[in-house]
C-alpha cells in the first residue's frame, strides 16, 4: 500500500521521536533498526524511505532531543522569571531528572557516545550545548558578557557531570548528595 506524502511525514517525525527516545534510552549502537522501527509501529523496510541511514537518523533525533531539553530550561526559567537558574537547579539537579532515562538529558545520556560519532552528530550536540550556554549566560546576564559565558561553562559542565555521575551510582543517597552538592556549587558559582 502507498503512503501519502503527509502519511509519510508523519512517519518520518514519529521515528525521529521514538530514536530520540530511545537513543537515550540505550545508546546510539544500543538499538537496531529493527527494534527502532518497531518502536516507532512501522517495518524496518520503511526505514530507508525516510533516511539515508542510522547515523542520518541519529543527527536528526539528536537534534530534536537537544531542542527538548534546551526548550525544557527555557520553559523552567519562563515558569519562574523571579529565579531562573534556581527553577533550572530544581528540575534539573533532582532525582526525578535522574531517573529519567528516556526523556532526560541527552548530553547525559549520549555525550560519550556522541563523542565517537561522525561530524554531523558531533554538530548537534555542539550546537545543543551552545544553546544550554545561551540560556545559563541569560540568567547571569549581569556578571558581563565574557565572565557570565565562563560562569555558564562551569555551571553547565558541573550540572552535567552531576547527573552523570548520580545516574552511575547504585547508593541513592550518595547519588543524592552528588546533586546537591553540585546545587550548591552552581549557586556559589552564580553568585561569585
Amino acid at each position: 500500500m502507498r503512503v501519502s506524502r503527509t502519511q509519510a511525514a508523519e512517519n518520518r517525525q514519529t521515528v525521529i521521536n521514538v530514536a530520540s527516545r530511545l537513543f537515550r534510552e540505550r545508546g546510539f549502537d544500543g538499538i537496531g533498526l529493527k527494534d527502532l522501527m518497531k518502536g516507532a509501529g512501522l517495518t524496518q523496510g520503511a526505514f530507508y524511505k525516510q533516511f539515508a541511514s542510522k547515523e542520518d537518523l541519529a543527527v536528526e533525533a539528536s537534534r530534536r532531543a537537544l531542542e527538548s531539553a534546551s526548550g525544557r530550561w527555557s520553559d523552567a526559567a519562563t515558569a519562574h522569571p523571579d529565579d531562573p537558574l534556581g527553577a533550572v537547579i530544581s528540575f534539573y539537579l533532582s532525582d526525578d531528572h535522574r531517573g529519567e532515562r528516556m526523556d532526560g538529558c541527552p548530553i547525559v545520556a549520549l555525550g560519550s557516545d556522541a563523542a565517537r560519532q561522525g561530524p554531523e552528530v558531533k554538530a548537534e550536540f555542539e550546537a545543543g550545548i551552545k544553546a544550554h550556554l545561551d540560556v545559563l549566560s541569560g540568567f547571569l546576564a549581569g556578571a558581563g558578557e565574557e565572565a557570565s559565558r565562563g560562569k555558564a561553562m562551569a555551571i553547565l559542565a558541573t550540572m552535567i557531570g552531576a547527573v552523570t555521575l548520580s545516574r552511575v551510582v547504585n547508593d541513592p543517597d550518595l547519588a543524592q548528595a552528588l546533586l546537591d552538592a553540585a546545587a550548591e556549587q552552581v549557586r556559589d558559582t552564580a553568585a561569585a
